[in-house]
């Protein structure tokens, strides 16, 4: 089977399983995992930011940087199709107590000025108060959509106008990165916290790194031990990450490539069309029939891929997907019918 699914399914690669095996351990819960800093200070020099934590999931990073930066009884803005909004268990309203409102924009994007209007100063005094400002780069379920320089330094300037905090969730950053030109540093600088994942594009089994200013890390440090995220000997987790971010960035450039392909077979199909054209690698499609019986139909040419609405399919690409793979999925998706 071609799993198109999700870029969660890839597995490790016998060298980063080696690397896995021969990693330096010690007690995380106690800082004395060796390889787990060396990767919490290369994630913290990737994203330019002074400190990082190794957590279990972007989930779990995005949940730890609320319970720091927004305050119960308050509000958190993000995109209507955000990440946080849809996929997280309501874990902003559930755990930290804050409120999430959410905000149209074209492509996942966060304009300046629908995030102004949003924001609640609190007068009268009645109302909540804004927090927190959450976005996502690449954006996945607005098809892996990446933010321009100019639109994170619109959002920057209101943000900073009102002294509020961006999060960003970056669990697919070096895919933005690699399709849309700017450093993971250079984009990281435009909020003061972020979240990025190991285990998507870059391939590694597990775990996110969650980066910020000293005084940030610290207190979330203590947030995920009170939420059970304390691990032990961590160093087999980092090990695999490090491999991934040393090995696993260059190469996403590929999983963009092999999604536009893809894309470019839906449109010459004749029952369904790309919603638009991939910027990185996720691709939605449109169907003109019941999205899961086509599903089930591309299933059976065994390729596999999720309904993500009554006529709305999603695939991802990755780098457990070869050229050779991406031909046999075109193929399947033209002739299918």
């Amino acid at each position: 089977m071609i799993d198109l699914r999700s870029d969660t399914v890839t597995k490790p690669s016998p060298e980063m399983r080696r690397l896995m095996a021969a990693a330096k351990v010690g007690d995380d819960v106690y800082r004395e995992d060796p390889t787990t800093g060396r990767l919490e200070e290369y994630a913290a020099y990737l994203t330019g930011k002074e400190a990082a934590l190794l957590i279990s999931s972007g989930t779990f990073g995005n949940l730890l940087a609320a319970m720091v930066l927004a305050r119960r009884g308050t509000e958190v803005l993000m995109h209507e199709a955000a990440h946080t909004m849809i996929y997280e268990q309501s874990g902003i309203s559930a755990i930290v107590g804050a409120k999430p409102v959410t905000i149209a924009g074209l492509r996942g994007i966060l304009t300046a000025e629908a995030v102004e209007k949003k924001i609640n100063k609190a007068v009268p005094y009645y109302n909540e108060e804004t927090s927190l400002i959450i976005i996502e780069n690449s954006h996945n379920f607005c098809g892996g959509t990446v933010w321009s320089k100019t639109e994170l330094e619109s959002l920057a300037a209101v943000a900073n106008k009102y002294n509020l905090p961006i999060h960003l969730d970056g669990a697919r950053i070096f895919n933005a990165a690699v399709a849309g030109g700017l450093s993971v540093k250079e984009i990281s600088s435009y909020a003061g916290t972020i979240t990025f994942c190991l285990s998507k594009g870059l391939g590694a089994p597990i775990g996110s790194v969650l980066c910020g200013d000293k005084t940030f890390i610290d207190k979330a440090l203590r947030w995920r031990k009170m939420l059970g995220g304390g691990m032990r000997q961590t160093g087999v987790l980092a090990a695999a990450g490090l491999y991934a971010l040393e090995n696993n960035v260059e190469r996403l450039a590929e999983d963009h490539n092999h999604a536009q392909l893809l894309a470019k077979a839906f449109n010459e199909s004749d029952w369904a069309q790309a919603e638009c054209e991939p910027e990185t690698n996720i691709i939605f499609a449109v169907t003109k029939g019941p999205a899961g019986e086509m599903v089930a139909k591309l299933k059976d040419k065994g390729i596999l891929c999720f309904a993500m609405g009554p006529k709305r399919i999603r695939m991802v690409t990755h780098l457990d997907v070869s050229g050779s793979d991406i031909a046999k999925a075109c193929e399947a998706i033209k002739t299918v019918s």
